[in-house]
């Protein structure tokens, strides 16, 4: 480990329960370089050791398991890309309630402008198809109209941008649902299964279309866009008014947190993952 100084109103009811609005507050500047970077080794083996009490790691998990079954997270050593260990993750199927179980690193200030990297090595076992399956969120919770509250769902208060599988073959995807902005799709690269994967994600942001979206695994760029890739508050204003709703969106916006693992599995079977070497740069 190493660390360093709807559309909105469109999307299903179960990809919108991918996020909670738990507290969290508008945080203070950036430096104008911050690097994160974990690969999830530890001396003891446990799950605590990713959460030390001077939030050099990660900040808390996100566990919302669906009726009669319990997901899973630990750190293990069956399977590695990098080092000894890996982050296992089991997501058991959802039902009337959304299955997440992922990790998430908060207190970024990520504005626009921000050039961004996300990466990661993935493992995921199996044959069984991933449509709709989400791997990264990127979001901002503090950003929501403290007026509207939860009277338009507490689900649907962090707007931000995901990776999603889509199509029968597992293509990975830029999902915009929760910005009111269609998914950047790509058909060059099914996802493999059954060995390790690097993802790369970049992006300049704006709450318009000259925002840059890139997307690389293992190395061959399949998605180079121009497309929004933060919350407009023009476009959230317009949205929530067809609705008969006042909505004011704090401007400008900025993304706080970052989370990966199976952040909403609404496919049709239990997933296992595995991830390595997680890293975000941000440069303001």
């Amino acid at each position: 480990m190493k660390f360093h100084p709807f559309q909105l109103l469109l999307i299903t009811p179960l990809l919108f329960l991918s996020c909670s609005s738990e507290d969290s507050p508008r945080e203070e500047v950036m430096p104008d370089t911050f690097i994160f970077e974990d690969d999830f080794e530890t001396v003891s083996g446990e799950l605590d050791e990713l959460f030390p009490t001077d939030q050099s790691r990660w900040s808390t998990l996100q566990q919302t398991n669906p009726s009669g079954a319990v997901n899973e997270i630990s750190v293990s050593t069956a399977r590695s890309s990098l080092g000894a260990s890996s982050l296992r993750i089991l997501a058991r199927q959802s039902d009337a309630l959304l299955s997440k179980m992922d990790i998430e690193k908060n207190g970024l200030n990520i504005a626009p402008g921000s050039r961004v990297s996300i990466a990661a090595d993935f493992f995921i076992p199996g044959t069984q198809p991933l449509t709709n399956l989400l791997l990264i969120d990127l979001e901002c919770c503090s950003c929501w109209d403290p007026e509207v509250g939860d009277n338009f769902g507490a689900e649907n208060q962090c707007p931000g941008v995901r990776l999603m599988m889509t199509g029968d073959n597992d293509y990975l995807a830029i999902e915009r649902g929760k910005i009111s902005g269609t998914t950047l799709v790509q058909s060059a690269v099914p996802f493999p299964r059954n060995e390790w994967v690097n993802v790369v994600w970049e992006m300049t942001l704006a709450p318009d279309d000259t925002g840059q979206n890139i997307l690389r695994i293992e190395g061959v760029e399949v998605i180079n866009e121009s497309a929004m890739n933060l919350p407009s508050a023009a476009v959230f204003r317009e949205v929530f008014a067809q609705e008969g709703i006042a909505f004011e969106l704090a401007d400008p916006a900025f993304y706080e947190r970052v989370q990966i693992g199976a952040t909403a599995n609404p496919i049709a079977g239990d997933v296992e993952i595995y991830i390595d070497n997680f890293s975000i740069r941000i440069e303001q």
